[in-house]
């Protein structure tokens, strides 16, 4: 056992080459925190007895209480083999889905992992999403299979059993990491193939059948988990014991008498061992022969916990001895077997060095960083390497060499910012005091005693009771007070800080180059930043004297206060941190918000953001109890958001304000942390706020009792409901084909708008290029404005042409000829999944050119309305009619746009100079000129006066409707919004996936609970050896709260399952649907009063926004009778 002083640390952390940043991965219940009390026992932090027990890294009390880790903590171990000392920066994660987005912190700023695989309930859903982290961030997994005690003891396997489901477990992560190693290199083949093909159009035919070319000739032998390679241990970290092949290798070579390589590659595998012959030799010759596995090792395992659970003595002495191993007499008598088991395991096979030894062979050091790697995290959006300024390449070198002189550029990567309370920093912890300040106290404390005798003899009524009265009384304390050792300044000093905040923030940081040193300054890169604009913005370059920068956008500068060893709860005070190390970097929080870049040079890009697994879908909207705390209430909101990585923070048009997270679990943490540690008050939670979608459908083939509708009928039956529901106003025109034809308010121009359906593929298309369509948007509008903008790279040309293939490949047919081309702007905020399409003949515009150059005084004069035109569609696609939600897979044709000849160029030209700021976003615009009944009443009257006002053309006409970009922007969202209001609406539900795993007995209750929720189940399968069922389903989010309590509660603790936000889905009722037809009314009644669950759905959310909502408070009043009267 090592305990380690900070001496010995600091000494460790200079020797870059010997440092391993590791995380801990795996499903939730795996045993990762279990894991790493063992490790840390190791070095004597914990007492190897309360391995298990104590979950050292958890230390919320939450945490404890629940039995789930909730955040990533990071501490340092040292561990020796042979004459090399290894420095172990460990970092434990959460292994629950709401909390996936603290591993990506973690594994951000490791080099390897250790993913961490229940040998009972094998591969599950979080096993999948962490390995798959992993490999997107590069980083090398090595492999623990745990509680193997629970295939003896739980489910009472032969160790041949266990064997073959030990072999089971090991194929399907092996599957598993086979799967994205080949869709990595068949992508990167696919990418050698289209720049090959774009060099040579010829000679194409040969390669198309053949899709695992390269597949051969790529190693991917160090890929995969196998224990003869090492990177695959057997523990069970609650029993303290843990082995690689090797350990048992070494033992058997020295009894058996056959090489250790021999045995290391035929210790797993199908091979027995004749004894005559001295051999190996392969299974199939003889049968009924037990592998080497189980022979040499399992059977040795399985006969020591036989003989303790069964309480054999004599055979436990005797393997005790056998083993050479010394057995407390404490640990000898006690009656619980684990007790026993744990001292003879912990001692003969000890699950730390086992462990540990593999993560120093296998895993690599900060040194060993791949090219790749580097790249990938210098890269934003959809950059490449070769595009980046020179200056900026040259900096890959630096992080490759990961080198410690004073000229490396220091970079370091903050991934994460967490609060620790004040007291707990090291510089406000009470130290020992030396023997001299002892020799003081004790001489100030007798003449304290001495003025007490004194004063009570001289005058007894004014002689102060209790010493604390005599400290603050008696004048002569005020001298020697100034004089009192450090020890009580130390403790006083948050004093005034605790008033104002008990949380200090700490960053949770890596260095990746040069050596960081308390109180030098440093830029912070915010996720923006981006180094051409630095040379745009400074002409002398990169080699600016740093002091007198012009204010550059998303970089500020700060000086690194406090430097941090962390040691999972307890921080040691550094002076200075070199490359490869973790860290905790104090006084950053007025400069970081989540996560950023630090560095010396200004040359440096900030890095890749994090890649999240799970996406903040659950929204509660938030408020004090009382209305005077909250500005404490803003104010804790700013921490909390500061402090998880993952949560985010809205305040609504309504004001109020919102706290969106990653499910239940999540949410719970947030607001404990919100009551008890930011804010500090009472607050109210709302019932959570569930986002719907709009869309619309094709017409129905068949009504709700599936009769077919006929032609004719269909018409009449959609536009009576519709008729009634929408109220369409007079003065709109709607053709039988849903167009709606609608004027401005002083009828200088009209439009023609339709909307029609989007195909399933395209919206999820759009969905998934949001970030590509946003990169368009700042291209346009910057080449718009005139700026010089950096030529677009090719690749990112590439991207943007591969998405307009994809678009076109899916919109075929003949309503969407020509369509892509036509599309005018994406929505809501201009990257969302719907479409404005302009087949206007005056005026064209499209997403995919650039401005034009030179264009007609006719074509300019539409131009100069068409952000309003594009306005109005962005604000009609953010609110549907519905219930004011978003709206999604809607394409909305602009059919015709005539502008009256009344608006004469001479007025017109006065009017857009009047208004040519008003052409930009205007979304305010829409509240100042409502399009509603009463305008349209007196249009008729005041549009004459205008006209002949306008045709003088004096001075631009302030017309009595507003601005006439204003009249368009509400024109457009009015128009937009009738062309739904005709076509069948429909609500989109947010959906879960939902992983379940329960025992076969309980597996009705399961559906039970998902089906009263209105669940839908995709599929089960049953895990092989186990009684364990896997079901997966969908889930509306909207259904979800409290789901996984009740499944606890009626599988009395059997089923737990795990909910991942996935998809939106149609809700294919009709939320507006009344019975028309005969057959209708006989089976639905006149009323039509079943559950309409997408009714239900659009109600709720039109009441929570204060909107008016269509129901009868009192359906059949009569008069009430009493009980008395009845009798």
């Amino acid at each position: 056992m090592v305990l380690s002083g900070l001496d010995k640390m600091i000494q460790l952390q200079k020797n870059t080459a010997n440092i391993r940043n590791i995380c801990v991965l795996a499903h939730v219940d795996h045993g990762k925190t279990t894991l790493a009390d063992c490790l840390i026992s190791s070095n004597g932090i914990i007492s190897s007895r309360l391995a298990g027990k104590l979950r050292y890294m958890d230390s919320r009390e939450d945490e404890q209480v629940r039995g789930i880790t909730m955040k990533s903590s990071a501490i340092s171990l040292h561990y020796a083999e042979g004459s090399e000392e290894y420095l172990i920066n460990l970092i434990d994660s959460p292994g629950h889905v709401d909390f996936s987005s603290e591993v990506s912190t973690a594994v951000r700023i490791c080099d390897g992992c250790i993913i961490v695989v229940d040998a009972v309930e094998g591969v599950c859903p979080q096993t999948q999403a962490v390995l798959r982290q992993a490999w997107l961030e590069n980083i090398r997994p090595v492999l623990v299979i745990n509680k193997i005690d629970r295939l003896i003891v739980e489910l009472k396997f032969t160790p041949q059993e266990a064997y073959s489901h030990l072999k089971n477990i090991l194929g399907q992560i092996n599957a598993l990491t086979g799967t994205l190693f080949t869709s990595k290199v068949l992508e990167e083949r696919a990418e050698r193939e289209t720049e090959s093909q774009a060099k040579s159009h010829s000679e194409q035919g040969d390669q198309v059948y053949d899709w695992s070319t390269g597949l051969e000739d790529v190693d991917d032998s160090q890929l995969y988990f196998s224990p003869e390679q090492g990177n695959v241990v057997f523990t069970s970290a609650i029993d303290g014991w843990g082995f690689g092949i090797e350990h048992f290798a070494r033992i058997y070579s020295q009894k058996i008498g056959i090489k250790k390589e021999v045995l290391l590659k035929t210790l797993w595998g199908d091979y027995y061992i004749n004894m005559k012959a001295k051999k190996i030799m392969k299974v199939d010759q003889a049968k009924g022969k037990k592998p080497l596995f189980v022979q040499l090792i399992l059977e040795n395992i399985w006969s020591l916990y036989d003989a303790v659970l069964k309480k054999d003595k004599e055979k436990v002495d005797k393997i005790v001895t056998s083993l050479g191993l010394k057995i407390g007499a404490r640990e000898a008598r006690h009656s619980d077997p684990k007790v026993q088991i744990n001292a003879i395991c912990s001692q003969w096979l000890p699950i730390s060095h086992a462990v540990l030894a593999m993560v120093c062979q296998k895993l690599p050091s900060p040194l060993d960083m791949t090219s790749e790697r580097v790249e990938k995290l210098m890269c934003t959006g959809s950059q490449t390497f070769e595009s980046l300024p020179l200056e900026t390449q040259a900096l890959k070198a630096a992080f490759m060499k990961c080198g410690s002189e004073d000229t490396a550029p220091v970079i370091i990567f903050v991934s994460k910012m967490f609060a620790v309370d004040v007291k707990a920093l090291p510089q406000n912890k009470p130290r020992p005091l030396t023997q001299e300040e002892m020799a003081q106290r004790r001489e100030r404390a007798r003449q304290r005693h001495a003025e007490k005798l004194a004063a009570a003899q001289g005058q007894a009524p004014q002689g102060p009771t209790q010493d604390g009265g005599a400290l603050e009384t008696s004048p002569q304390e005020d001298e020697p007070r100034g004089e009192e050792p450090d020890m009580t300044s130390v403790s006083r000093q948050p004093a005034p800080q605790e008033e104002s905040s008990q949380e200090a923030f700490i960053a949770f940081a890596r260095v990746f180059s040069g050596v960081a040193r308390r109180g030098k300054k440093i830029f912070v890169l915010g996720p923006k930043y981006s180094p051409v604009d630095f040379l745009q913005r400074v002409p002398q370059g990169f080699s600016a004297p740093l002091e007198d920068l012009p204010p550059v956008p998303h970089m500020a500068c700060c000086t690194l206060e406090n430097l941090y060893l962390l040691m999972g709860r307890e921080l040691e005070d550094l002076e200075e941190v070199p490359p490869g190390n973790v860290l905790g970097i104090g006084g950053l929080q007025d400069s970081v918000l989540k996560s950023a870049t630090l560095c010396s040079l200004p040359s440096c890009p900030p890095f890749i953001p994090l890649n999240f697994e799970a996406t903040p879908i659950v929204r509660v909207a938030v408020e004090p109890k009382h209305p005077s705390e909250m500005p404490q209430l803003v104010k804790g909101m700013k921490l909390l958001n500061q402090a998880d990585p993952c949560v985010q923070i809205l305040i609504q048009e309504t004001g109020e304000h919102v706290l969106v997270t990653a499910g239940e679990v999540h949410l719970q943490r947030c607001l404990d942390d919100l009551r008890e540690r930011f804010a500090k008050i009472h607050i109210s939670v709302s019932e959570p706020i569930i986002p719907f979608r709009e869309t619309i459908t094709k017409p129905p083939k068949v009504d709700m009792v599936n009769e077919e509708i006929g032609r004719q009928q269909k018409v009449a039956v959609i536009h009576q409901t519709k008729e009634e529901q929408s109220k369409i106003p007079e003065g709109i025109l709607v053709d039988s084909d849903g167009l709606i034809t609608i004027p401005t308010p002083n009828k200088l121009a009209t439009l023609s708008v339709r909307a029609i359906p989007l195909p399933e593929e395209v919206t999820r298309i759009l969905e998934e290029n949001s970030d590509l369509i946003r990169s368009m948007e700042l291209l346009t509008s910057s080449l718009n404005e005139g700026r010089n903008t950096q030529a677009i790279h090719q690749k990112t040309q590439e991207k943007i042409w591969e998405f307009k293939g994809k678009l076109e490949k899916h919109l075929t047919g003949r309503k969407w000829r020509n369509t892509v081309d036509q599309i005018w702007s994406f929505g809501p905020r201009k990257c969302g999944p719907n479409i404005l399409v302009s087949r206007s003949e005056d005026f064209q515009s499209s997403v995919w050119s650039g401005p034009a150059g030179r264009e007609s005084k006719e074509a300019s004069r539409f131009r100069d309305f068409g952000n309003s035109i594009v306005s109005g569609f962005q604000l009609a696609t953010l609110s549907g009619p519905m219930c004011e939600e978003p709206l999604m897979g809607v394409c909305f044709v602009l059919e015709k746009w005539e502008l009256n000849k009344c608006a004469e160029p001479g007025a017109s030209d006065k009017q857009s100079q009047g208004q040519c700021d008003l052409t930009g976003e205007g979304q305010e615009k829409s509240k100042t000129c409502p399009v509603g009944d009463e305008n349209q009443e007196q249009q008729d009257g005041y549009s004459e006066p205008f006209e002949e006002t306008s045709q003088k053309g004096d001075s631009p006409v302030i017309d009595c409707y507003g601005p006439f970009s204003g009249q368009l922007i509400a024109t457009m969202k009015e128009a937009c919004r009738y062309a739904l209001q005709v076509k069948p609406q429909r609500l989109m539900a947010a959906m879960y996936t939902c992983d379940i795993m329960a025992t076969s007995d309980v597996l009705g209750r399961v559906y039970a609970v998902l089906s009263k929720r209105e669940g839908r189940v995709l599929q089960e399968e049953m895990k092989e050896g186990t009684d364990m069922f896997i079901i997966k389903a969908v889930l509306p989010v909207a259904e979800s709260f409290g789901f996984a309590d009740e499944i606890r509660k009626r599988t009395s603790g059997l089923a737990s399952p795990q909910l991942v936000f996935s998809h939106w889905e149609v809700i294919p009722s009709d939320p507006f649907w009344v019975p028309t037809t005969e057959e209708e009314y006989l089976h639905f009644g006149e009323k039509a009063d079943s559950e309409n669950q997408a009714r239900k759905y659009m109600n709720a959310v039109r009441k929570r926004k204060g909107l008016y909502v269509e129901e009868k408070i009192v359906e059949h009043a009569e008069k009430q009778r009493t009980l008395s009267k009845n009798k």
